[in-house]
């Protein structure tokens, strides 16, 4: 691993959301510049309109290529697509333009990523309905992301403190996904999350699988799917060296690695991992995008067009996904 300080792009996300702001307030914060270069790609007329409305004024320096950035502290080194039209731009509503646009700010930031000058992605949130509108042929950024880099199932990762939690399924129905969580399925993921975190600089990690039912069971008592399908895939997990303990029951699981009894826990499904990340931390809880050829981590909460505009938003999230990026990014471009 190298001890150089690695460049972040920084997609603004929507436009009309809490991005561009947490951006900022993120940027005014000078331990940021202690341990990254961060490049923010977006568009001038919204950052500059932005930061009147909350009262924090950075100088801007755009760039034309890298070698004209700063990385200084008070100014923000800016790739300026100039694609919002700040006449029809309107803060907090669903809008086509800034849907297209946030498509386009990450669209940069991979073509950045792939051509070295920038090491890691940290995104802000983007807008699925945004998107929709602005006719962008992708849901989330996962999904561009995977169809840029041509990259299979990429697995998300929270971090939340010293607690790492995988997904073993994500949005789905919880009927739909009990019918997923197989001891095939249990023991692909198990060899994945050990090479995620290894990539990550966790050397022979240690993993506990959550049990889904009441007291994971309790023998069958409350339910067979531990006996049939969690155990067995954690028995194969074992078989190829990889230290993993469960099913642990999830009341007490996510407790224990938070106290650094595990590396990480593969949850069984969204609300299980979330609920346990969130009661953790929920401003710190940060989102790692494994699965790709390179680092992404980003925020985990979403546009807030409730509140875009009013100056209100907190930049912790924002903060610690670049931190997450700067602590992790040199052990991918290792």
């Amino acid at each position: 691993m190298t001890s150089k300080i690695s460049t972040i792009a920084l997609p603004i996300g929507d436009p009309a959301g809490i991005g561009p702001e947490i951006t900022i307030k993120a940027l005014n914060e000078k331990e940021i510049y202690d341990i990254c270069n961060p490049v923010v790609i977006g568009d001038r007329d919204v950052l500059g309109k932005i930061m009147n409305s909350i009262g924090v004024h950075l100088n801007i320096n755009e760039l034309d290529d890298m070698s004209q950035a700063t990385f200084t502290h008070g100014t923000i080194d800016l790739v300026n697509l100039n694609n919002i039209d700040i006449n029809e731009y309107e803060m907090g509503v669903i809008s086509g333009m800034c849907g297209q646009a946030s498509y386009e700010y990450i669209q940069k930031a991979i073509e950045m990523v792939q051509g070295g000058e920038a090491g890691s992605i940290c995104t802000p949130p983007i807008n699925k309905e945004s998107l929709q509108a602005g006719e962008v042929p992708y849901i989330d950024h996962t999904a561009m992301l995977s169809a840029y880099t041509d990259s299979h199932d990429p697995m998300t990762m929270f971090e939340v403190n010293d607690l790492r939690i995988f997904f073993l399924t994500r949005h789905l129905s919880l009927k739909d996904a009990i019918g997923q969580m197989t001891k095939e399925r249990v023991h692909d993921y198990l060899n994945r999350c050990k090479g995620a975190l290894e990539l990550l600089g966790i050397e022979n990690p240690k993993l506990a699988v959550a049990g889904l039912n009441p007291h994971s069971g309790e023998g069958g008592l409350f339910g067979r799917e531990e006996i049939d399908e969690l155990a067995p895939g954690i028995e194969r997990a074992r078989e190829d060296g990889i230290e993993v303990y469960g099913p642990v029951p999830a009341d007490s699981v996510f407790h224990q690695a938070l106290h650094g009894k595990y590396d990480a826990v593969l949850s069984l499904y969204h609300d299980q991992g979330h609920i346990a990340a969130k009661m953790a931390d929920f401003e710190r809880t940060v989102s790692i995008t494994n699965g790709l050829p390179f680092l992404r981590t980003s925020v985990d909460h979403g546009t807030a067009f409730d509140i875009a505009g009013e100056g209100i938003a907190s930049s912790v999230s924002m903060v610690e996904a670049i931190k997450a990026a700067a602590k992790y990014t040199p052990y991918f471009n290792n």
